[in-house]
């Protein structure tokens, strides 16, 4: 990872326990630690298990450069020659891409010391990066899993292209991700990227007959941005406000538009309709989905959020948006999915969600019977310990 662990990569700790559970030797490796307060307490175990290439480390940056140079010199040229590359692709960054290398090369030798076969990475920005400029150098082969919305955007300048042709395998998240990763490789990469959904630990969630409540509070859980437009709740619920007093939007998380959002619920007094609770531990996230009516998410960009699939695993409907893989899994069956930035649509669905008392009950189990069959942490992690069986064998560069 590039930053790990931190507030919004609980589905990654899920996933490295689960195949720590079915026998796979997992170490931790991250560029930089998170410089904000971690919550929860199975976080901060994460942090000490985690090696960090870039944070506290550029003396032993430096040492394994000048060791690289005697020991390994035409890997080193390969990764210069790579880097140089990425650098021109991209249009700039002399500094970052040197930094780049010299992560590459600790995480190489690092990998070597531990007799580590293969690296996987999340996400395919610059982590990624650094995994692929370590094989070049003579390192073991690495995978990544894509999530989206962010990689996607201008993938040609990030090399994302070389990255999945260069890759043992790539890890999708959903159908919509697939498709984004050939149309940025190529359908010839077609067969290397496998569907490996994120998923959740059902035991964390118990399979409980009905988890539905019938008051007038919803939840929001994720990062305060303009990507999530959070902001768009006061003007969704002013219309029923008067009509539903008892109405009561709660956000679980943090971030650059919560001044904005404040601002906002102040100018049409409707401060009693909102609690914004920053963020919160994984056990004060389900105890609010749980006493909440359904979950509120009318995101602008999205892979496929993690936190609707612990709504639905805890029979929760979902209100959310037409984007990304969101429709794979939402639909008027167990929720209501609006055209994105449609206020007056938004506001219809949550209407209609606080008033239809008797179907939540049916939404809640439709909901809890896909994350059954779709999101299960131990057929998601089954699916990437087999990938790594078949695409992982170690270094293709050594000797």
């Amino acid at each position: 990872m590039n930053t790990y662990p931190l507030i919004s990569t609980t589905f990654i700790r899920r996933e490295i326990h689960a195949l720590e559970e079915m026998d796979v030797q997992v170490e931790r490796f991250a560029v930089r630690a998170w410089a904000e307060e971690l919550v929860d307490p199975r976080d901060i175990e994460e942090r000490d298990k985690t090696t960090y290439l870039l944070t506290g480390n550029m003396i032993g940056l430096l040492a394994a450069f000048i060791k690289e140079l005697v020991v390994n010199p035409r890997g080193l040229f390969r990764g210069l020659r790579t880097a140089h590359r990425l650098w021109r692709t991209a249009g700039g960054g002399l500094v970052r891409h040197a930094a780049y290398l010299l992560e590459a090369i600790s995480l190489r030798q690092r990998m070597d010391a531990a007799n580590l076969e293969h690296v996987h990475v999340h996400f395919g920005t610059n982590a990624t990066t650094v995994a692929m400029l370590a094989r070049d150098i003579g390192g073991a082969t690495y995978s990544f899993t894509a999530h989206g919305p962010d990689e996607f955007v201008e993938p040609f300048r990030s090399s994302y292209d070389l990255k999945i042709r260069d890759a043992a395998f790539v890890a999708a998240i959903s159908n919509f991700c697939r498709v984004q990763l050939a149309r940025i490789a190529g359908m010839g990469c077609w067969d290397k990227i496998e569907i490996v959904p994120c998923a959740l630990d059902l035991r964390d969630f118990p399979n409980q007959p009905d988890g539905t409540q019938r008051n007038q509070q919803l939840v929001c859980i994720g990062r305060l941005c303009p990507q999530k437009a959070q902001t768009l709740f006061p003007d969704a619920i002013e219309p029923l406000s008067d009509v539903f007093p008892d109405l009561k939007i709660v956000l679980v998380g943090d971030g650059e538009t919560r001044p904005e959002l404040e601002a906002k619920i102040a100018s049409k007094g409707l401060d009693k309709h909102f609690e914004l609770l920053g963020w919160c531990s994984n056990e004060e996230v389900r105890k609010r989905l749980s006493g909440a009516r359904a979950m509120l998410l009318p995101s602008f960009a999205e892979g496929l959020p993690v936190s609707i699939m612990e709504a639905f695993a805890l029979r929760k409907p979902v209100i959310s948006t037409y984007i990304a893989g969101i429709p794979e899994l939402v639909d008027s069956s167990c929720g209501w999915i609006v055209p994105a930035g449609d206020v007056p649509a938004l506001t219809a669905a949550i209407r209609d969600c606080l008033t239809r008392d008797e179907e939540l009950k049916t939404m809640g189990e439709v909901g809890r019977s896909r994350i059954e069959a779709r999101h299960d942490i131990q057929r998601s992690a089954a699916l990437l310990r087999d990938a790594f069986r078949r695409y992982g064998k170690g270094s293709s560069r050594r000797g």
